[in-house]
């Protein structure tokens, strides 16, 4: 797996990036409540928190089923309400619990975060999921490899050693996380220009050249899903696909002030990377 140096670009490592005092850190999920994020679930207006989806319990942001008779497709996200262009975004999540009546094969043990994504207040009301960036987050079931970090596209493609790809979904280079510890994992955004998935130390997944395009969403707005559109902000999310998951970081480090200056930003990735846990 590559580390976090690559390309004359110094990742951080999330070591670094563990530390909570570190000037330019925002902490996007405060341990206490729902501040700051907005709701949009399918079939549901803006901000109804359908069954309780999304809920704060014990310092922990929790995606929950329990108020559901069936998932009946119900695809849910929670929006941090400030869009972003460059910066580091960093969350620790476990998977626990069984998936709820209803919930697709595919999303056992699955959740996301949504990168350069469109707003919540701009989702269609029977829409499934946003235009976006999927950091796809998935826990192992306990037998086979299933690597996380990986990257889907609804709504989207990128381009990945010169070329244009429009699978849906790309498999990382992760390890499979089984049972319900907590995993480290987030991406490096910098604009248009390259998206790097890590978990723990390692990069997993590297892209650039986000842009609208190649479907796999519905209910969207057509004139959001315009082909070769370049995204180079957008919002973040974290998804509620059917299984129960925790989160108990969810931070971001704005890069946004340093993209101009290739020098003074390799010095604040240097000085970050060098921060200790």
């Amino acid at each position: 797996m590559k580390k976090l140096f690559t390309c004359g670009l110094l990742l951080l490592t999330l070591t670094g990036m563990a530390q909570k005092k570190v000037n330019g850190w925002l902490q996007l999920f405060n341990g206490k409540d729902l501040t700051g994020w907005d709701i949009k679930i399918k079939g549901h207006d803006l901000n109804e928190n359908y069954g309780n989806t999304f809920r704060v319990e014990d310092g922990l942001l929790k995606v929950r089923y329990d108020q559901y008779t069936n998932f009946n497709e119900q695809y849910g996200h929670i929006f941090y309400n400030k869009n972003f262009s460059a910066y580091v975004i960093v969350v620790e999540y476990r998977f626990v619990g069984e998936q709820v009546a209803g919930g697709p094969g595919w999303a056992l043990r699955n959740s996301g975060i949504m990168l350069h994504g469109q707003t919540a207040a701009s989702m269609g009301k029977d829409q499934d999921f946003p235009i976006s960036l999927e950091e796809q987050l998935l826990g192992g079931n306990g037998k086979d490899p299933r690597s996380t970090s990986n990257l889907c596209t609804p709504g989207t493609n990128v381009v990945m050693n010169g070329k244009l790809i429009t699978e849906h979904c790309i498999s990382s280079t992760s390890k499979t996380y089984h049972g319900e510890q907590w995993v480290r994992a987030g991406a490096l955004v910098i604009g248009d220009s390259v998206i790097k998935h890590f978990v723990f130390n390692d990069t997993v997944i590297v892209y650039n050249k986000p842009q609208t395009g190649g479907g796999n969403v519905s209910g969207a707005d057509s004139t959001l899903t315009v082909e070769g559109r370049l995204l180079n902000e957008g919002s973040i999310s974290l998804q509620s696909e059917s299984h129960p998951v925790d989160f108990r970081k969810v931070e971001l480090f704005d890069l946004q002030p340093f993209v101009n200056d290739p020098v003074k930003l390799e010095a604040v990735l240097r000085k970050l990377q060098k921060r200790k846990k």
